[in-house]
């Protein structure tokens, strides 16, 4: 790793269907299923199952809404380039950098929460420090795997996701005899507020499959295997955590279900013995370890990359190692702000649990909408150019209208009673929107110089 970075650069295309599979179903916040399920459970009682398919259908439609520029403009910077191209240089790094930011975030609490799960493994170590300890240790090493290519990273994560579907698949159906249909009564305890209310919990949980987006600089065939990737990793995870969900909720009755720990490692434990909750817990560390892996560092650096290139981040972020073909600087920067993270979260967990995984949410969701927005104006504005595509999106506007629904409702789900919380995550926006404005006037003075020598040119 002692060569010269560079920015003549750019990552070297090695990203066949199954690395991208693998990245998709991989991503998804692996303490939303295993740690806050029992969260979604307590509120929602057994309707908690139809909840989380409702948050894992509303993730599918805006993967189906967005794919088609994925296959249209594939790069590093996804969103972020697409919304650029047709609002303007300022929405595009807001809809990039937020997106980016919710990965931060999610690193710092699902590696918080990565640490808390291999402390079972080690029930004599009692300092209050030790989850820290592990969290650190395991994103030293991920972004290590990361900086040594990315192939290697999807490699790596193919192995661990394999074996992650592997062990929800056996876990629903050897758990499956063990159902007990009495436990899916009352099916609404607490009622449509109860049940309404974990969708934001189950949207938590799957979020993060739209990470793949930001894979088109690095895929092999993009036209081909993106879409592909998209789609059948999102059918992927919501059919086998929709199933393990039954499993698990007709194994364990609904008010005995606790947040203490991951409820699919006790129902385990109960039906399989020892062995059993050591194997789940076992998924439960590589669901958290696959989120950071290819989540937090895969998805952030590239993002990190493409917009140092574009002139809207300091030009170091967009540099490539001329071995590996990483954004080494990128990794390192995202590696030590998730390490700030996991301290302030290890001394204040309310804080980086409630207040910042809240904003992770609206960060996302503010991404994804102008994304959306981005999506409908290249479908009215480049109607030649979408006829050329090999996937186009089927049944245009009905996934983004959708999408724009389903946005919409977590909104409502998860900030109807705190609505300071959306307030505050209104004014950083508005802060982050301002600085960028402020710090990249020569950005947009060369922009309008170009497209003015442009103009000129053509009128020549």
């Amino acid at each position: 790793m002692s060569q010269k970075l560079t920015l003549d650069l750019e990552p070297k295309r090695t990203l066949k269907f199954w690395h991208i599979w693998a990245l998709g179903v991989g991503a998804v916040v692996g303490d939303g299923i295993f740690l806050l399920m029992g969260q979604g459970i307590a509120i929602a009682g057994p309707s908690s199952i139809v909840s989380y398919m409702l948050a894992g259908f509303s993730q599918l439609f805006l993967i189906i809404a967005l794919t088609e520029m994925a296959v249209a403009m594939p790069n590093a910077g996804a969103m972020s380039m697409w919304v650029e191209r047709f609002m303007g240089k300022s929405w595009g790094f807001l809809a990039g950098i937020t997106f980016a930011i919710g990965w931060i975030i999610a690193g710092g609490s699902v590696g918080l929460a990565l640490g808390k799960i291999t402390m079972w493994y080690f029930p004599n170590l009692t300092g209050e420090w030790w989850p820290a300890f592990f969290a650190i240790l395991f994103i030293t090493i991920f972004a290590g795997i990361n900086m040594l290519g990315t192939v290697i990273a999807a490699r790596t994560q193919l192995y661990l996701v394999l074996a992650l579907v592997g062990v929800m698949v056996l876990f629903a159906i050897l758990g499956f005899k063990e159902v007990d249909f009495n436990n899916f009564t009352p099916f609404m305890p607490h009622g449509l507020e109860g049940f309404f209310g974990a969708i934001p919990l189950g949207t938590y949980a799957y979020l993060g499959a739209l990470t793949l987006v930001t894979a088109g600089a690095e895929a092999i065939n993009p036209e081909r295997d993106l879409p592909r990737g998209l789609i059948w990793s999102s059918i992927t995870f919501i059919a086998i955590y929709s199933f393990a969900h039954f499993v698990l909720q007709g194994i364990i009755p609904w008010n005995q279900v606790t947040i203490e720990s991951s409820p699919f490692t006790v129902a385990a434990g109960k039906v399989f013995g020892v062995a059993g909750a050591f194997i789940m817990n076992t998924a439960a560390w590589i669901a958290a370890a696959t989120t950071i892996l290819m989540g937090t560092i895969y998805a952030t650096s590239r993002i990190f990359y493409q917009q140092a290139r574009e002139g809207m981040l300091p030009k170091f972020l967009g540099t490539i190692h001329p071995k590996t073909y990483t954004p080494v600087n990128a990794i390192i920067v995202i590696w030590a702000a998730t390490i700030v993270l996991i301290l302030i979260g290890q001394i204040n967990p309310d804080f980086i649990y409630i207040e910042l995984s809240n904003q992770l949410v609206i960060a996302w969701l503010f991404s994804w909408f102008l994304a959306l927005i981005a999506g409908v104006i290249y479908r009215v504005k480049c109607k030649e150019e979408i006829s050329k595509l090999s996937w186009k999106q089927p049944l245009f506007p009905l996934f983004p209208i959708l999408g724009f629904i389903s946005i919409v409702g977590i909104l409502y789900g998860s900030f109807i009673s705190s609505l300071m919380t959306l307030i505050r995550g209104g004014i950083w926006l508005t802060i982050l929107f301002v600085l960028f404005i402020i710090f990249n006037k020569n950005a947009f003075k060369d922009k309008k110089e170009k497209e003015a020598t442009n103009e000129s040119t053509n009128f020549n």
